[in-house]
């Protein structure tokens, strides 16, 4: 050690980890302000040597905390460790002589335990302290913050580098120069490298993942990933998108739903059957003639799937660009640039009961379900629960209806919250806005898989609602079509500001579209990702690592094409990008 309680900067380090692992240094650092970017990060990856002893105890040691407990600190994630070891490779690596114990956010800097040695459930020893290996190191933006190197993150994965998490089993007291006396070996023989690698590279070993799954010492959540990957190999790849990009279509009918919402039919201009959808996925219509640049907006089906050609129900918003145009100004004949059917919030296969729970018109994709399980599923049991204001703004409520009436198994519940006792009558709905004790009190059944789509909170009313009602929150599907909520790890501060386009002149390059969001801008020639694009455009965007590996970031690309810088470790299936380490090579639209 040197001066400034630096490690080594030379030597490999070879034949060290044939000695008796000890400790080097204990260090600790409470969260703070950092800026970055121009934002504030809360963090508390900056750790600093301890002299003499340091208390552990079942959370952390004292005087250490974490910034963010999403991803960091808890009992799982109590204490992390790294090695002097890799503290030389990224030496070496990066041509560096100026790193201090600490320097990787870990709170033991030890000599030996290397990744590819210790595994999950492995028990240590260190002065009167017990601990046992839990996780390898959350991929995280903020270890790159600390040491000025961006791209770290994925660096510490692709070089099988990571470090590992401990929870504390024995609090006590541990300070530099403590051995550490391994006293259990974990079961399955799972290292920390291994574990690392199938959760971020490719080239999964399904046996692997089984064998992590059944190892107890592996903290929860890289456990449910683990069961959510084992699903993902099981189960047969989603289908591709139908075409690539934006098709002409043609409007050939528009149907006058109410007052505010209207039908437009459309088909492929060869009159040709439009390709098969999937009953609850929705449509991208680019809108040239609603102004410039063309807005984007997406809309759900809300018709059969395979009726040959695509219904879609558009509420006229007040100030709407888009959905003025769609429900005033077109009209047969029409073309509009259309994606294909996309979307995840689809009616699974199966016997059980099905609920299909919508307020207002988020009624779109689950009539297009009613009308999937009216056509081949006539056995199922099927719930209708629609909250509406009055029965002139219930859009398709006859359609509806009728399906319903011709399934043996059918419910139909409406629930009116503005309406007189004399229009609830008439349209036989039930009084008062669709609330948890209302459909506490249908009985519905405990084993039914439910689709719920409407407002944010309306859906997150009906959430707690049909988990209240005994639903397993597993089989609780949602569709939200504004843009998705943010995960933006250790920002401190956040504003909530609506999307706007970038500060500074406007860009030279190619037109970026961001579509839920509403916003397309022309990315600069300086621009490092679309991810900072979108963060300078206040685009809700999700990250973790920003260096292509953690897959947070992954997004649907509706049309385009990226080019990436750094190559992701894992590249994303077609029709999606990572956001965070890519650049469009050509005009792009990216459902966020």
């Amino acid at each position: 050690m040197n001066a400034r309680g630096a490690p080594p900067s030379t030597g490999t380090g070879a034949g060290d980890d044939r000695r008796t692992p000890v400790l080097l240094s204990v260090n600790v650092g409470m969260p703070q302000d950092v800026s970055w970017q121009g934002k504030t990060v809360h963090t508390g990856v900056w750790k600093h040597p301890v002299p003499g002893p340091a208390m552990v105890r079942r959370l952390n040691i004292d005087g250490d905390g974490q910034g963010d407990l999403q991803g960091h600190g808890g009992e799982q994630r109590a204490v992390l460790v790294y090695q002097i070891q890799s503290y030389r490779h990224w030496q070496q690596y990066f041509g560096r002589d100026d790193f201090n114990y600490g320097q990787f956010g870990e709170n033991l800097t030890v000599d030996g335990l290397p990744d590819d040695e210790v595994c999950i459930g492995d028990r240590y020893r260190i002065g009167e302290a017990e601990f046992e290996v839990t996780q390898p190191r959350v991929t995280c933006y903020r270890v790159g913050l600390r040491l000025g190197e961006p791209e770290l993150p994925a660096l510490l994965v692709g070089h099988r580098r990571p470090g590992f998490y401990m929870r504390v089993l024995r609090e006590g007291r541990v300070r530099a120069g403590d051995q550490i006396v391994k006293t259990r070996t974990g079961p399955g023989a799972l290292t920390v490298t291994d574990t690392d690698a199938l959760l971020y590279l490719p080239g999964r070993d399904p046996a692997k993942l089984r064998l992590a799954t059944r190892i107890r010492a592996l903290s929860p959540g890289w456990q449910r990933s683990f069961r959510d990957l084992l699903v993902a190999t099981d189960a047969a790849a989603p289908p591709e998108p139908a075409w690539t990009g934006f098709r002409a279509m043609q409007v050939t009918k528009v149907v006058p739903e109410n007052a505010t919402v209207s039908s437009l039919y459309l088909g492929a201009a060869d009159g040709r059957p439009l390709p098969a959808a999937r009953a609850g996925q929705y449509l991208t219509l680019r809108i040239a003639g609603a102004g410039a640049p063309a807005p984007v907006r997406s809309y759900s089906l809300s018709c059969a799937p395979d009726a040959g050609t695509y219904r879609i129900s558009v509420k006229h918003e007040p100030h709407g660009v888009a959905s003025s145009y769609l429900t005033s100004m077109v009209r047969p004949g029409t073309v509009l640039d259309v994606a294909a059917p996309r979307g995840q919030f689809v009616l699974d296969a199966g016997a059980g009961p099905v609920l299909l729970v919508s307020a207002g018109i988020g009624l779109t994709p689950v009539l297009s379900m009613l009308h999937e399980l009216a056509a081949h599923s006539r056995d199922r049991e099927v719930w209708w629960i629609h909250g509406a204001r009055r029965p002139q703004e219930h859009p398709l409520a006859v359609e509806a209806h009728t399906l319903l009436a011709s399934l043996p198994h059918g419910h139909e519940h409406i629930f009116y919250s503005a309406a007189t006792d004399g229009e609830r009558r008439a349209a036989g709905g039930g009084a008062g806005r669709l609330t948890k004790d209302k459909l506490v009190a249908l009985s519905i059944p405990a084993t039914a898989t439910a689709y719920v789509c409407g407002p944010a909170s309306f859906m997150a009313d009906m959430t707690d609602a049909l988990t209240t009602a005994g639903i397993d929150p597993s089989r609780i599907r949602t569709e939200l079509f504004g843009a998705l909520p943010a995960i933006n790890p250790g920002l401190a501060g956040q504003s909530g500001r609506a999307p706007h386009q970038p500060p500074g002149p406007p860009g030279t390059g190619p037109q970026v579209t961001f579509a839920r969001s509403g916003i397309t801008a022309r990315f600069t020639t300086s621009g490092r990702s679309l991810l900072e694009l979108a963060d300078d455009c206040d685009v809700p965007s999700r990250w973790s690592c920003r260096t292509g590996v953690c897959q947070t970031c992954i997004t649907p690309l509706l049309s385009g094409e990226v080019s990436y810088s750094p190559e992701p470790l894992e590249p994303p299936a077609e029709g999606q990008v990572l956001i965070c380490c890519s650049r469009p090579g050509t005009d792009i639209v990216l459902d966020m």
